[in-house]
C-alpha cells in the first residue's frame, strides 16, 4: 500500500484520495523575481516526481502550482530595473517555464497567479473580517492567530513561544498596529507608488499567505489531499494557510502535508538560498550541463532528504545516467537480431524486478531503493544484450519497463534511428575494410563517424553504435 509521511502528524501514513483513483494537489510555487536557483527547483522536481509516481501507479491526477507575482521583492526587483512590477513577473514566469520544461518537470494542471485572482481574495478576507477571525486597522488588515485553536500544530510550536520570538520586534510599526505579535497580514495597503487594486478597506495588495489558500479552496475544494513544498514554508506560510482557510470553510484544508529537504552546498553543507547569495540559477547550469543530468541528480535522492550540490555529485549521476542509456542502446541493437517471442524466464524476473520496485517506492517516494531496483533491470538488460539469442518481445518489455520508470524520474532518452542508413552504410564500409585489412580506411572511418558524434563498440555479435 502507498504510504506518504505527513508533516502533520510527523509519521507515515497510507495514502487514502478523497476521491478513489484521483489525488488533488496544490504546491506553493516561485515568487518570480528572478530566476529559480536549483534549490528552487528542487521543490519543483520533488513535486513532479511524486506527482509522476501517482500516475504510474494509476492515479489521475490535478496539480496546481501558483506564481506569486505581487510581493515585496517583486516591486523591489521592478523598481530596479525601471519596469512594471506584472511585467517584471511575467519575464519570470516565462523564464520559469522554459528551465523546468528543460529539466523535464510536467507544466501543472492550472497555475493560477496571484493578480488574476482579487477578487476572490477580497471575498474570502472579508469572510474572515466577519467571522471574527479578522480585523482592519489603517488599510491592512491582520489575522486573530490566537483565535484559531490549533495554531501551531503542523510546525509543532507552542503559540506562547511563538509570541514571545514575535515581541521581540515590539517596536515595528507593523507589530504595534497588530491586536497580538503573533497576527500576520492578509491585505496589506499600498504604499506611495506601489502597485494596489482597491477594496473595502482602501487601496493595497494581498499578504503572501492569503493566495495559497484563496487558490487552493478556489481551485481544487475546501479539502485537498496533498499540500506541498519546501521544508522552510512550514511556519509561517502554511501553518497560516491551514489557520486561514479551516477558519473559513470550518473544514480540514489538506489530509496530507508533504515538505522536500533542501539543496545544500559547500563542506558545512549552507543551504542554498538567494538571501544568502550562495545560489546557482538553472538558467546558468542547464548552459553548461545535460538538463537531464542535472534532472537525475535532483531526483535521485528521496524528497524529505537533502541535497548535497557539488561538480563531483553531478558527475556521477552523469555516469550513471549514462550507464542506462548504454544498457538501452546495446539491448535496442539487438532487436535486429531477435526472433519473434518471449523468453519466460526473463519475463519472470522482470516481473519480479517490478513488485520490488513498486514496494519501494510506495514506502513514502523512497527514490534512492527504486533506483537500486533499477539498476538491478539495468544489470538483467546487459545480460540479455550478451545473451547468443534473444527474444522480440522480452526486449521489448524490458525497454518499456525501462522508459516507464525513467518517465517517473523525469529522463527520457532521444528517440533515435539506431539504424540509419547513413551511419549503417559507414559500418558495413568499415567491417570490409577490417576483413581486407585495410585498417587505414577502418580507422577513417571509426574517426569520420566520431566526429558525428558515433561511438562505435566491436563486440562479439559483431558492431554496434551509440550516440555520445
Amino acid at each position: 500500500m502507498l504510504q506518504v509521511y505527513n508533516t502533520l502528524t510527523r509519521q507515515k501514513e497510507p495514502f487514502k484520495p478523497l476521491v478513489p483513483g484521483e489525488v488533488h494537489m496544490y504546491v506553493c510555487g516561485p515568487t518570480v523575481y528572478n530566476y529559480i536557483h536549483i534549490g528552487n527547483a528542487r521543490s519543483a522536481i520533488a513535486f513532479d516526481t511524486i506527482r509522476r509516481y501517482f500516475e504510474y501507479r494509476g492515479y489521475d491526477v490535478t496539480y496546481v502550482s501558483n506564481f506569486t507575482d505581487v510581493d515585496d521583492k517583486i516591486i523591489k526587483a521592478a523598481n530596479e530595473n525601471h519596469e512594471e512590477p506584472l511585467e517584471l513577473a511575467d519575464r519570470f514566469i516565462d523564464a520559469f517555464m522554459e528551465d523546468t520544461k528543460a529539466i523535464g518537470i510536467q507544466k501543472a494542471t492550472v497555475n493560477p497567479r496571484a493578480s488574476q485572482m482579487i477578487p476572490e481574495i477580497l471575498d474570502f478576507v472579508s469572510d474572515l473580517i466577519a467571522k471574527g477571525y479578522a480585523y482592519a486597522v489603517d488599510g491592512d488588515v491582520y489575522y486573530r492567530a490566537r483565535k484559531f485553536p490549533d495554531y501551531g500544530e503542523l510546525s509543532h510550536q507552542n503559540i506562547d513561544e511563538l509570541e514571545q520570538g514575535a515581541s521581540q520586534h515590539i517596536n515595528d510599526e507593523e507589530t504595534q498596529r497588530k491586536e497580538d505579535p503573533i497576527d500576520f497580514a492578509l491585505w496589506k495597503a499600498a504604499k506611495p507608488g506601489e502597485i494596489s487594486w482597491d477594496s473595502p478597506w482602501g487601496a493595497g495588495r494581498p499578504g503572501w499567505h492569503i493566495e495559497c489558500s484563496v487558490m487552493s479552496t478556489t481551485l481544487l475544494g475546501n479539502t485537498i489531499d496533498i499540500h506541498g513544498g519546501g521544508q522552510d514554508l512550514e511556519f509561517p506560510h502554511h501553518e497560516n494557510e491551514i489557520a486561514q482557510s479551516e477558519a473559513k470553510t470550518g473544514q480540514k484544508f489538506a489530509n496530507y502535508w508533504m515538505h522536500n529537504g533542501f539543496v545544500t552546498i559547500g563542506d558545512d553543507d549552507q543551504k542554498m538560498s538567494k538571501s544568502l547569495g550562495n545560489f546557482i540559477t538553472v538558467h546558468d547550469i542547464i548552459k553548461t550541463v545535460d538538463p537531464m543530468t542535472l534532472r537525475f541528480f535532483m531526483a535521485s535522492t528521496q524528497y524529505r532528504k537533502p541535497i548535497r550540490y557539488s561538480e563531483a555529485n553531478l558527475q556521477d549521476a552523469e555516469n550513471n545516467l549514462n550507464r542506462l542509456k548504454i544498457a538501452r542502446d546495446n539491448l535496442s541493437y539487438r532487436l535486429s537480431q531477435a526472433t519473434a517471442g518471449a523468453d519466460a524466464a526473463i519475463d519472470q524476473q522482470l516481473d519480479e524486478l517490478e513488485t520490488h520496485f513498486v514496494t519501494e517506492m510506495d514506502d513514502d517516494i523512497n527514490v534512492q531503493n527504486g533506483l537500486s531496483v533499477l539498476y538491478d533491470l539495468t544489470k538483467l538488460m546487459n545480460e540479455y544484450a550478451n545473451a547468443e539469442t534473444v527474444k522480440t518481445d522480452t526486449i521489448t518489455a524490458m525497454l518499456d519497463k525501462q522508459a516507464a520508470w525513467l518517465q517517473i524520474f523525469g529522463i527520457q532518452f532521444d528517440v533515435q534511428q539506431l539504424l540509419d542508413s547513413d551511419v549503417e552504410d559507414l559500418i558495413r564500409q568499415r567491417d570490409e575494410a577490417r576483413a581486407n585489412k585495410d585498417f587505414a580506411m577502418s580507422d577513417q572511418i571509426r574517426d569520420q563517424l566520431a566526429d558525428q558524434g558515433i561511438i562505435l563498440e566491436d563486440t562479439a555479435n559483431g558492431t554496434r553504435w551509440r550516440r555520445a
